[in-house]
């Protein structure tokens, strides 16, 4: 736990309880070691806050943090390789708290409409979300894509964000990025009612909240139908 401790102290971030489970089993097989952590925070002002939903049409969508890459342990490779294997990202705490804090201050200054971290899914999943929340799809440009796109759209690196901003906000974003020697680029645009990745066949948003609030009950029906 040396590490939680290393990164509460960096990131001045309060811990206020936690859990592990070492030795749980489901079905017989013993689960991963899943540690659990509670933490605290304080908004000074409840009106400057960012929810994780597209909230209109037209707004600039942003990548903060730099391209995803990294598939090591991800969801990607277990779901659709089915291999679980591989180191996962490495952390760098700095990195994390220089792109932690403009992402706060852009909260604070009210120019981020919508913030998502990237975590299981990566950045593909993350969008998802975003449009599912909102009931407002998004375009992905061609030219976003940095590397092989399915490492830029379901890598797992830490300390990224996606964004969402006023278009005559974006350029003043991109900026102040640069200034903070924060990585960010423009992606896409909010709008319609799909996600729009590049060449691929949108997905409308219906289709994602149906794949993403069905699972769960089919997972209990069980195999035969029943509850399992």
């Amino acid at each position: 736990m040396g590490g939680v401790g290393a990164a509460a102290r960096e990131l001045d971030f309060p811990i206020v309880s936690g859990n592990v489970s070492l030795y749980n089993e489901t079905s017989g097989v013993g689960i991963l070691p899943t540690p659990t952590i509670g933490g605290v925070g304080l908004v000074a002002d409840v009106a400057k806050t960012a929810s994780l939903a597209f909230k209109r049409g037209g707004d600039v969508v942003l990548l903060i943090g730099g391209a995803p890459t990294w598939l090591g342990r991800s969801a990607w490779l277990a779901t659709i390789c089915g291999r679980d294997e591989g180191a996962p990202p490495s952390v760098d705490l700095a990195f994390e708290r220089l792109n932690g804090v403009f992402i706060a201050s852009l909260i604070a200054s009210g120019e981020a409409s919508a913030v998502h971290d990237l975590s299981d899914g990566g950045l593909a999943v993350a969008l998802a979300e975003m449009a599912i929340a909102g009931s407002i799809g998004a375009t992905i440009d061609q030219g976003a894509v940095v590397g092989l796109a399915h490492a830029f759209f379901f890598g797992e690196d830490q300390g990224r964000y996606v964004v969402t901003a006023k278009a005559e906000d974006a350029p003043a974003i991109l900026a102040a990025a640069a200034k903070a020697g924060v990585a960010a680029a423009r992606i896409g645009l909010t709008g319609g009612g799909a996600l729009a990745l590049p060449g691929e066949a949108p997905i409308t948003i219906a289709a994602l909240r149906e794949a993403h609030e069905s699972w769960l009950p089919h997972y209990m029906d069980g195999p035969g139908g029943e509850l399992a």
